[in-house]
């Protein structure tokens, strides 16, 4: 499929409206593709978003439940966090499976990549499949109040198919390994 390489909008100006250690938010002031003047704001995402789905022989994955403030809820998702750019993402995913779970892997394989949201941020998300689990101790962060717990991989694909489970990466990441598994490529 051909695509257009060349941007259509034009940048005037730029200013930074708020910057914390995690995210940076810029507005620009912009011509539309239309021609028009307009304003954009970014998100920048100082991280990238890091998930790893583990699956046991006997195909049982984990999920890490917690209350996820921006959302006012309880959420249920694989084990995820951020890596600081320029870091070793695969470095990133195993330490986050080993805070959150207290797994080990022995085998990984990058499932896929996908932008978040990218109407208004450029936050990539890397997610990894971990395989050859060994449980050791977890290693929360502070900031983290954490259930684990081991589900049949297929009850999981049936919470995603329910809308039970809606964390972007837990649901890309469940939706790509139930492919592969129904393609016979793992």
């Amino acid at each position: 499929m051909q695509h257009p390489t060349e941007n259509p909008w034009t940048t005037l100006s730029e200013k930074n409206i708020y910057d914390n250690p995690w995210i940076n938010v810029t507005e620009y002031q912009v011509l539309n593709p239309s021609g028009n003047p307009g304003i954009y704001g970014k998100v920048h995402f100082k991280n990238v978003a890091i998930g790893v789905i583990p699956l046991d022989a006997e195909l049982n994955t984990y999920l890490v439940g917690q209350y996820r403030y921006v959302l006012n809820q309880y959420c249920w998702e694989i084990p995820e966090g951020g890596g600081p750019e320029g870091t070793d993402p695969l470095e990133s995913a195993k330490r986050e499976l080993l805070e959150e779970t207290g797994l080990k892997a022995t085998e990984w394989t990058e499932l896929l990549q996908m932008h978040l949201s990218n109407s208004v941020s450029d936050e990539l998300s890397i997610i990894y499949l971990a395989r050859g689990l060994e449980q050791h101790e977890a290693e929360p962060e502070d900031t983290e109040e954490l259930l684990v717990n081991k589900v049949p991989f297929e009850d999981v694909y049936q919470m995603v198919c329910r809308g039970e489970i809606t964390d972007s990466v837990t649901v890309g990441a469940v939706l790509k390994l139930k492919l592969l598994l129904l393609e016979n490529q793992l």
